[in-house]
């Protein structure tokens, strides 16, 4: 027999993402398996026949990599798998659902940066508004900020109830205490962003979040990011290319989509390489894309 390295791609969408597939395939592994509309009871039974079909040894060149759009889903799948793992078999785990993992490590470890270089600060204690913060991305990062020691606040568009309740999954799952806002009108977005020293738009692509009028009344802002690709941007002032290009009207520096955009390529390529080369099996989630994002922002 010859070893191979296989990546088994696990969704419980009608299509695995092509992103992910190519990601993969140009990171080197030799061979990509799609399984779609996947179940999370149906986790064990499809790792087992994974590590059973190949010697112990071969655990590192056998990986499962779970995608979907939904943050939690796809932890709980990573977490079904590990359980269902048999030592001395084993194999590579990797989450990251919606590319939301490794998106929002590189937004937020850009913004780290630019906090070090250009303002003195780190994210302990700084405050930071995460508009979106109900999807994939914005949740991430929120949770990888608050892991951080940020003060962050969630906002969401949709009342209360929901992004509220997004908060309390976060400090029961990750033990992060996070405040949840309500970013519905502009009255109330306005009253968010007014003493904040970061903000983070995570929103649909094409949606404008915050426009310059209320950036001007942010006194205090330090960075905004944005990573939406899709005109209009997410915040108004910031180009997809900008990446500590002062925002006209303010003292903030601006992050935009594609400069993030190239961290969140290099980090996701650069943990499938990790698999591809690890002697032992990894297994991936937010905090290992966060790591490594922070080493690769320049």
């Amino acid at each position: 027999m010859t070893e191979k390295n296989i990546l088994h791609m696990l969704t419980p969408h009608k299509h695995v993402s092509p992103f992910d597939v190519n990601m993969a395939l140009d990171a080197g592994y030799d061979a990509v398996v799609p399984y779609e509309n996947v179940e999370l009871a149906e986790i064990a039974d499809l790792v087992q026949d994974v590590i059973f079909s190949r010697p112990p040894k071969w655990g590192a060149a056998s990986g499962l990599f779970f995608g979907g759009n939904d943050a939690i889903l796809a932890l709980d799948m990573i977490d079904a798998a590990k359980k269902a793992l048999v030592p001395p078999f084993g194999a590579n785990l990797f989450a990251d659902p919606a590319g939301s993992f490794t998106t929002a490590a590189a937004m937020v470890a850009c913004v780290e940066k630019l906090l070090k270089d250009k303002k003195d600060r780190s994210l302990k204690d700084t405050s930071i508004a995460v508009f979106g913060a109900t999807g994939v991305v914005g949740y991430s990062a929120a949770v990888i900020a608050a892991l951080e020691g940020a003060k962050v606040t969630i906002v969401g568009y949709s009342g209360l109830k929901r992004v509220e309740d997004r908060a309390q999954e976060m400090k029961d799952r990750f033990g992060v205490a996070v405040n949840a806002a309500d970013g519905s009108d502009t009255a109330k977005q306005n009253a968010i962003v007014k003493d904040v020293e970061v903000v983070l738009s995570a929103a649909k692509a094409g949606v404008r979040v915050l426009d310059a009028a209320q950036l001007k009344q942010a006194s205090g802002l330090l960075v905004a990011a944005d990573v939406n690709a899709v005109p209009p941007s997410g915040i108004e002032g910031i180009d997809v290319m900008d990446n500590g290009k002062p925002i006209s009207g303010t003292q903030a520096l601006g992050v935009g989509a594609l400069a993030i955009g190239n961290i969140k390529y290099q980090t996701e390529s650069g943990l499938f390489k990790r698999m591809i080369e690890a002697d032992e099996p990894q297994i991936l989630d937010f905090r290992d894309a966060f790591a490594l994002a922070r080493t690769l922002v320049k």
